[in-house]
């Protein structure tokens, strides 16, 4: 509830500010039309340039409507292949993320560090949490594939290092039952159960129509006691119904994130010799700034990332629409 209040909190910020620029330039632009002042029409033009600046926020917003993007985001560093190259990559990694994560605003949380035997981590987990953490930092879950002259052998080396992304989940499950969720139906018991069995409508089955679960209770002597204890019998399904839920959405998450780190898997290059590149291979997008990609400027790959993967969402039920006629 909390993670959703802070979503639509959010939205509800970015389009006000939006309205107000675009009111702003309207103000500007008619004073600038009664006093035929060029340097008002010019203020005027970067109210508007502001003003679509904040649409395109609101376009790219739109991309991070999944359930978790709220979330914060549960990140681990794992080398892969590549030795002492590959630990000193996977430190380099989570020196690149802290990085991001502070320009963003984004607190962190180190939970686990393994150090390397001689340099670097063999893993590293931590928890960053800020506005949308999960929906930007998703699209960092992959394969990192490093070239660069390696500082221990000398000779250029290629060492690879895996992260994952999953949203943190409230362990807490709040069961909540909801008079309109439920069908309530009494009947007489059928076993032994007392002077008022078939005698009295004693028995209690509870039917919770979102989910079809069904419980019945008629031991008791009395229909109030099956009731209470039908009740209680419903609470413990429908909390282990959500465990269930939780457990496969978590499964959803890292079914596809789980690739080894070696040769062939990569999602991401960062070459450093012979020439100075990083290139996303699910997207395109490439830039020769390696210093300042590693220092933390990720945006550009993480934009386009979500942009696709909210293309490729949005293609399925344009697709479904009919055609107009001819």
């Amino acid at each position: 509830m909390l993670q959703e209040q802070t979503r639509l909190r959010i939205a509800v910020d970015l389009h006000e500010a939006t309205i107000k620029r675009l009111e702003d330039a309207e103000v500007m632009m008619e004073l600038a039309r009664e006093a035929n002042d060029a340097s008002a029409l010019a203020d005027a033009a970067r109210e508007l340039d502001q003003a679509e600046a904040k649409v395109g926020e609101m376009e790219f917003a739109r991309m991070l409507g999944g359930k978790a993007d709220p979330a914060p985001a549960i990140m681990s560093i794992n080398a892969g292949q590549g030795g002492n190259d590959a630990n000193e990559w996977a430190e380099m990694l989570l020196r690149m993320y802290f990085r991001y994560c502070e320009r963003r605003g984004f607190t962190v949380e180190l939970v686990d560090r393994q150090d390397g035997d001689e340099a670097g981590i063999k893993s590293a987990t931590f928890v960053a949490r800020g506005p949308y953490a999960y929906g930007y930092l998703k699209a960092e879950s992959g394969v990192h594939r490093l070239v660069r002259i390696s500082p221990f052998s000398g000779r250029r080396e290629t060492s690879f290092a895996s992260v994952l992304v999953i949203p943190e989940i409230d362990d807490d499950i709040d069961v909540k039952i909801e008079e309109k969720d439920l069908r309530i139906d009494t009947y007489r018991s059928s076993g032994a159960g007392g002077q008022h069995v078939n005698k009295t409508d004693s028995a209690v089955r509870l039917t919770h129509l979102p989910t079809n679960i069904v419980v019945a209770c008629q031991n008791e002597r009395s229909q109030h006691k099956n009731k209470a204890m039908a009740f209680k019998i419903l609470r413990a399904r429908l909390y282990e119904h959500e465990r269930e839920k939780r457990e496969k959405e978590m499964t959803q998450f890292t079914s596809t994130q789980g690739k080894a780190a070696g040769f062939g898997s990569q999602d991401r290059n960062y070459v450093l010799a012979p020439y100075r590149l990083v290139k996303d291979l699910r997207t395109g997008v490439e830039s020769g700034k390696v210093d300042a990609v590693l220092d933390g400027e990720l945006d550009e790959f993480i934009h386009a990332y979500l942009m696709q993967a909210g293309s490729k969402q949005a293609a399925p039920a344009a697709a479904d629409r009919p055609e107009r006629g001819r």
